[in-house]
């Protein structure tokens, strides 16, 4: 039932409106400005109908502070005695939406009021089309930015960036019709891991956003990206069939509020970052902003042992290969060496050449998943890769190249070695 808020000095006068009211709408009373600021700031009706003339604060004034103290326009009815053109030509300079004059008439305020909701009603319908992604049925950039940024300025909680991992390939490879049914089930699934009162928009492409109030947890946030990527992953193989081979999943990167602080543009970038830092990791997981200044810090620190395991070891267990940059990578390499001194174990090294650097990103995801997690990887050019096969022998080499070059549609060139 829709909210009125009723403000008159006299007594008779708000019982008659709420008489005449109340069958349709829940009203509430106020009899002076103070009063009805409270009882706005309490129950946010959906309007007032306030009187103009009352003493310490008449109804323009009241109007004002009301508008003062709210981000969306407050619907206003005012009514009077005063029969001057004037009252009437202000109140609607002022930006009332109508006026009424006393005594009441039922049937006159009863038209009056259904008008203005009705007019509330288009209005926020046609906010709502211009605020919504078609598509999804999430806010769109513009909304997003905005009514986040609100939320950022005065609440608790977590900012997600959300991208969709290797979405391309299925633009590239099923069409852009399939690409639009996971973007559309993918949205879904935001909807599923937020509240009511939470928000969530795309801010384009298979880029997403997500506020979430009072999370201050990332083992909430951990469960919340499992969920996602175990999900889309489901959907994608009864959309694609079985033997669908994507690398599909979401990569999420986190920042808590206001701990980061409140302000929307340094907190997107900061997510970003984080979102940055999870791609690189291998992706299908989440990292959250500021967590290697934590480790840092945790290092300067006496931890227990169990304490620092939980430091260095991996967030997530991500499948497929460990993605690092080539001086990860080199260092690891000598590291295989050194063992092989007192531990003789045969590893062997990949170097893979693609036809076209266009086909970069691709290569990259499909080579992740083509390798076992034990394994490493680098890209030490744009069309060149190195793979660290663990505890391999030269048949399981072949074995994974032959995987490798089953999974793509373009030409590439691999040599191995063994590790010695």
């Amino acid at each position: 039932m829709r909210k009125i808020l009723i403000v008159d000095d006299e007594k008779m006068m708000l019982r008659i409106a709420t008489r005449i009211l109340s069958k349709d709408y829940e009203t509430f009373c106020a009899s002076s400005g103070a009063e009805a600021i409270d009882l706005f700031e309490q129950q946010h009706p959906d309007m007032v109908l306030s009187d103009l003339m009352m003493p310490e604060m008449d109804g323009y004034e009241l109007h004002r502070e009301l508008q003062d103290r709210s981000l969306e326009p407050v619907p206003v009815m005012f009514m009077t005695a005063d029969e001057s053109d004037e009252s009437e030509s202000r109140s609607f300079e002022v930006g009332a939406m109508d006026y009424i004059r006393k005594p009441l008439k039922p049937e006159i305020l009863l038209r009056r009021v259904k008008n203005v909701i009705d007019n509330l009603d288009k209005i926020h319908a046609l906010k709502k089309a211009v605020d919504v992604d078609l598509m999804t049925g999430l806010l769109n950039k513009a909304a997003s930015q905005r009514e986040i940024a609100k939320l950022c300025e005065t609440r608790e909680g977590v900012l997600m960036m959300l991208d969709l991992d290797s979405f391309k390939l299925v633009n590239d490879i099923y069409g852009h019709n399939m690409g639009d049914k996971i973007l559309i089930h993918f949205s879904e699934l935001i909807k599923r891991v937020i509240r009511s009162s939470d928000l969530a928009g795309r801010m384009g492409g298979d880029e997403f956003i997500a506020f979430c109030h009072n999370i201050q947890d990332e083992s909430v946030v951990v469960e919340k990206t499992k969920y996602l990527n175990d999900e889309l992953l489901l959907a994608a193989k009864k959309f694609m069939g079985d033997d669908m081979q994507i690398p599909l999943g979401t990569s999420i990167g986190v920042v808590f509020v206001p701990n980061e602080g409140t302000s929307f543009s340094a907190l997107y970038q900061k997510a970003d970052q984080a979102l940055y830092n999870v791609k690189q990791r291998g992706k299908h997981g989440c990292a959250f902003f500021g967590e290697s200044k934590k480790s840092a810090a945790a290092s300067d620190t006496k931890n227990n042992l169990s304490e620092i395991k939980t430091i260095l070891g991996e967030r997530n267990k991500i499948p497929g290969a460990y993605a690092v940059d080539f001086n990860g990578f080199q260092l690891l390499y000598r590291h295989l060496i050194r063992m092989r001194e007192n531990h003789p174990t045969e590893n062997q090294i990949l170097q893979i050449t693609i036809e076209s650097e266009q086909f970069s990103e691709e290569f990259r995801e499909t080579l992740i998943h083509s390798l076992r997690r034990s394994d490493c990887m680098t890209q030490n050019a744009p069309d060149q890769f190195l793979v660290l096969l663990m505890d391999a022998t030269p048949e399981i080499c072949e074995k994974v190249e032959q995987r490798i070059k089953d999974r793509i549609k373009f030409k590439i060139d691999i040599k191995s070695e063994s590790i010695s």
